[in-house]
Protein backbone atom coordinates (compact mmCIF):
# COMPACT_ATOMS: atom_id res chain seq x y z
CA UNK A 1 0.00 0.00 0.00
CA UNK A 2 2.67 2.47 0.99
CA UNK A 3 4.45 1.84 -2.69
CA UNK A 4 1.17 2.27 -4.08
CA UNK A 5 0.94 5.41 -2.49
CA UNK A 6 4.11 6.74 -3.54
CA UNK A 7 4.01 5.96 -6.87
CA UNK A 8 0.51 8.04 -7.22
CA UNK A 9 2.96 11.11 -5.35
CA UNK A 10 5.38 10.25 -8.13
CA UNK A 11 2.87 10.20 -11.03
CA UNK A 12 1.12 13.00 -10.13
CA UNK A 13 4.00 15.35 -9.21
CA UNK A 14 5.29 14.59 -12.67
CA UNK A 15 2.44 15.56 -14.60
CA UNK A 16 1.78 18.83 -12.77
CA UNK A 17 5.56 19.64 -13.50
CA UNK A 18 4.99 18.82 -17.02
CA UNK A 19 2.00 21.00 -17.81
CA UNK A 20 3.70 23.97 -16.27
CA UNK A 21 6.81 23.70 -18.69
CA UNK A 22 4.49 23.93 -21.89
CA UNK A 23 0.35 24.35 -21.09
CA UNK A 24 -2.04 25.12 -18.89
CA UNK A 25 -5.62 24.01 -18.35
CA UNK A 26 -8.56 26.85 -16.85
CA UNK A 27 -12.13 26.30 -17.03
CA UNK A 28 -12.18 23.64 -19.31
CA UNK A 29 -9.49 25.80 -21.72
CA UNK A 30 -6.69 24.10 -23.13
CA UNK A 31 -3.61 26.80 -23.18
CA UNK A 32 -0.03 25.95 -24.64
CA UNK A 33 3.15 27.41 -24.18
CA UNK A 34 4.68 28.55 -26.83
CA UNK A 35 8.45 27.91 -25.88
CA UNK A 36 11.04 29.76 -27.36
CA UNK A 37 14.47 28.09 -29.01
CA UNK A 38 17.47 27.69 -27.11
CA UNK A 39 20.47 29.55 -27.87
CA UNK A 40 23.70 26.93 -27.95
CA UNK A 41 24.86 27.32 -23.96
CA UNK A 42 21.48 28.47 -22.92
CA UNK A 43 20.29 24.78 -22.06
CA UNK A 44 19.89 25.08 -18.35
CA UNK A 45 17.36 27.20 -16.11
CA UNK A 46 14.06 27.88 -16.29
CA UNK A 47 11.91 29.00 -19.16
CA UNK A 48 12.27 32.58 -18.67
CA UNK A 49 16.26 32.22 -17.89
CA UNK A 50 16.29 30.41 -20.57
CA UNK A 51 14.38 33.06 -22.69
CA UNK A 52 16.78 35.92 -20.98
CA UNK A 53 19.83 33.89 -22.15
CA UNK A 54 18.48 33.72 -25.32
CA UNK A 55 18.18 37.59 -25.86
CA UNK A 56 21.20 38.40 -24.75
CA UNK A 57 23.11 35.87 -27.24
CA UNK A 58 21.06 37.36 -29.24
CA UNK A 59 22.07 41.23 -28.86
CA UNK A 60 25.63 40.36 -28.02
CA UNK A 61 25.54 38.12 -31.52
CA UNK A 62 24.22 41.25 -33.17
CA UNK A 63 27.00 43.40 -31.42
CA UNK A 64 30.11 41.50 -32.57
CA UNK A 65 28.86 41.21 -35.91
CA UNK A 66 27.98 44.54 -36.63
CA UNK A 67 29.64 46.09 -39.79
CA UNK A 68 28.66 49.20 -41.50
CA UNK A 69 29.39 48.51 -44.79
CA UNK A 70 31.83 50.70 -46.17
CA UNK A 71 30.57 52.36 -49.70
CA UNK A 72 27.02 52.91 -47.67
CA UNK A 73 29.37 54.73 -44.94
CA UNK A 74 31.41 57.00 -47.86
CA UNK A 75 28.00 58.11 -49.26
CA UNK A 76 26.72 58.74 -45.23
CA UNK A 77 23.64 55.94 -46.08
CA UNK A 78 21.66 56.06 -43.03
CA UNK A 79 18.45 54.14 -41.98
CA UNK A 80 16.48 51.36 -39.85
CA UNK A 81 16.76 48.23 -41.31
CA UNK A 82 14.06 45.61 -40.34
CA UNK A 83 14.75 41.93 -40.49
CA UNK A 84 12.12 39.12 -39.59
CA UNK A 85 13.47 35.82 -39.67
CA UNK A 86 12.25 32.19 -37.80
CA UNK A 87 14.32 29.60 -36.61
CA UNK A 88 12.84 26.78 -37.87
CA UNK A 89 11.59 23.40 -36.53
CA UNK A 90 15.37 21.96 -37.15
CA UNK A 91 16.54 25.40 -34.92
CA UNK A 92 17.92 26.98 -38.24
CA UNK A 93 17.79 30.64 -39.17
CA UNK A 94 15.62 31.27 -42.20
CA UNK A 95 15.05 35.13 -43.19
CA UNK A 96 11.76 35.90 -44.57
CA UNK A 97 11.87 39.83 -45.05
CA UNK A 98 14.00 42.80 -45.16
CA UNK A 99 12.50 46.56 -45.20
CA UNK A 100 13.68 49.89 -45.04
CA UNK A 101 16.95 51.34 -45.34
CA UNK A 102 19.04 50.97 -48.78
CA UNK A 103 20.03 47.89 -50.34
CA UNK A 104 23.79 47.71 -49.36
CA UNK A 105 22.14 48.10 -46.02
CA UNK A 106 19.87 45.61 -46.08
CA UNK A 107 22.20 42.76 -47.44
CA UNK A 108 24.59 43.71 -44.13
CA UNK A 109 21.83 43.17 -41.50
CA UNK A 110 20.46 39.96 -43.42
CA UNK A 111 24.10 38.75 -43.34
CA UNK A 112 24.25 39.54 -39.94
CA UNK A 113 20.52 37.74 -38.98
CA UNK A 114 22.39 34.83 -41.11
CA UNK A 115 25.43 33.96 -39.20
CA UNK A 116 23.09 32.91 -36.06
CA UNK A 117 24.01 29.50 -34.86
CA UNK A 118 21.98 26.67 -35.01
CA UNK A 119 19.74 26.31 -31.96
CA UNK A 120 20.68 23.56 -29.48
CA UNK A 121 16.76 23.00 -29.42
CA UNK A 122 14.63 24.41 -31.56
CA UNK A 123 10.60 26.18 -30.17
CA UNK A 124 7.99 24.00 -28.82
CA UNK A 125 4.39 24.05 -28.53
CA UNK A 126 3.02 21.06 -26.88
CA UNK A 127 6.38 19.53 -26.69
CA UNK A 128 6.47 19.40 -30.77
CA UNK A 129 9.01 21.64 -32.32
CA UNK A 130 7.80 24.75 -33.96
CA UNK A 131 8.96 27.38 -36.20
CA UNK A 132 9.08 30.92 -34.15
CA UNK A 133 8.78 34.11 -35.63
CA UNK A 134 11.23 37.00 -34.56
CA UNK A 135 11.70 40.70 -35.90
CA UNK A 136 14.91 42.62 -35.16
CA UNK A 137 15.53 46.04 -35.96
CA UNK A 138 18.94 47.32 -36.90
CA UNK A 139 19.67 51.42 -37.15
CA UNK A 140 22.67 52.42 -39.01
CA UNK A 141 23.78 55.39 -38.40
CA UNK A 142 27.00 56.93 -39.72
CA UNK A 143 27.35 59.68 -36.75
CA UNK A 144 28.94 62.12 -39.26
Amino acid sequence: MKTLLIAVCILFSTTIFAQEEWGDVKKNTVTLKEIGPIWPGCENGSAAERDNCFNNKLATHIAKNFKYPPEAYKKNEEGRVIVEFIINEQGMVEVKNVSGGSKALQDEAKRNIMAIPKMAKPGMMGGKPRTIKFTVPFTFKTGK
